[in-house]
């Protein structure tokens, strides 16, 4: 039986992360206060007929603070009654939510007349660090729309359901911002670049002239066989620790050529290794 808390910052997605949970069939409670999860466990593992489906809670930062603070221990305590307990957590950049509040006109729950939304927001990551590092799973939603977040929470709770260790490769541009919830973090912008040759600048790294175009150059081969080496070494290790999510971010400067070509070909190498893995391109989205 599986139970996934969801949480993370107000207005980073965590009530379209529990809808696209319901969606896949889990029976979701928002909002639950942290004193209630033993008691929602409890019910869930000693019912008297068996409860066959699986759960997903909401919490977030309005639980009191020595609740926020025990967390960790809570989740040790419900991995011990036999529940498969995953954490996802959300996250976005300050700038990001800001502008994600200012468009829907909804008030922070942290922020009054005293406290501005800026202030509000810090706080809220202060009384969730026992959260986030908690969690399986770490997004950040900053350059994430809403149809693109259902696909991936799908993705992997999908593929946890399945064997092995969820794998999310992510291209991205630095021009655009550095991925926050990365494992590891590759830059590729010192190998050659195809933008520089016009009749490539409107394809992307997924088309067979790009793709031709790389492969014709010793530094981007010699950078891909390092980068495929590393990780050969370092996910077993990952595995072996019985994490169950990791995320590799590659990125180029815009993020459309070298950056696309690298998460597909390490992707499709790292599949056909057995390896579960979702593949995505932030700016290409």
């Amino acid at each position: 039986m599986n139970l996934i808390i969801v949480s993370g910052l107000s207005g980073s997605g965590k009530s379209i992360a529990l809808q696209a949970l319901e969606d896949l069939g889990y029976n979701c409670i928002d909002n639950l206060p942290i004193g209630l999860l033993h008691a929602l466990a409890v019910q869930i593992t000693h019912a008297a007929d068996p409860i066959d489906v699986d759960f997903a809670v909401g919490i977030d930062a309005r639980n009191l603070a020595p609740d926020l603070e025990q967390f960790p221990e809570m989740i040790d305590t419900l991995k011990q009654m036999g529940l498969h307990t995953q954490v996802i957590y959300l996250a976005a950049d300050e700038q990001t939510l800001i502008k994600r509040f200012s468009e829907t006109r909804r008030r922070h729950p942290l922020s009054s007349e005293e406290v501005p939304l800026s202030e509000a927001i810090k706080q809220e990551r202060m009384y969730l660090a026992p959260v986030s590092s908690s969690a399986n799973l770490i997004l950040d939603t900053s350059h994430t729309n809403v149809h693109q977040l259902r696909e991936v929470i799908r993705k992997c709770v999908q593929r946890e359901s399945g064997a092995g260790m969820s794998i999310l490769i992510e291209s991205f541009g630095f021009k655009h911002g550095i991925p926050s919830d990365a494992n590891f973090l590759f830059d590729v912008r010192c190998v050659t670049n195809p933008h520089w040759v016009p009749e490539l600048r409107q394809l992307s790294g997924r088309d067979q002239p790009v793709i031709d175009y790389l492969e014709k150059h010793e530094d981007v081969t010699s950078m891909y066989e390092d980068i495929q080496a590393f990780l050969e070494k370092w996910i077993p290790v990952f595995e072996a620790e019985n994490r169950s999510y990791m995320n590799i971010a590659i990125g180029c400067t815009g993020g459309y050529h070298r950056s696309v070509y690298f998460s597909e070909r390490l992707g499709a190498h790292l599949r056909a290794k057995g390896k579960n893995i979702i593949v995505r391109h932030r700016e290409l989205s």
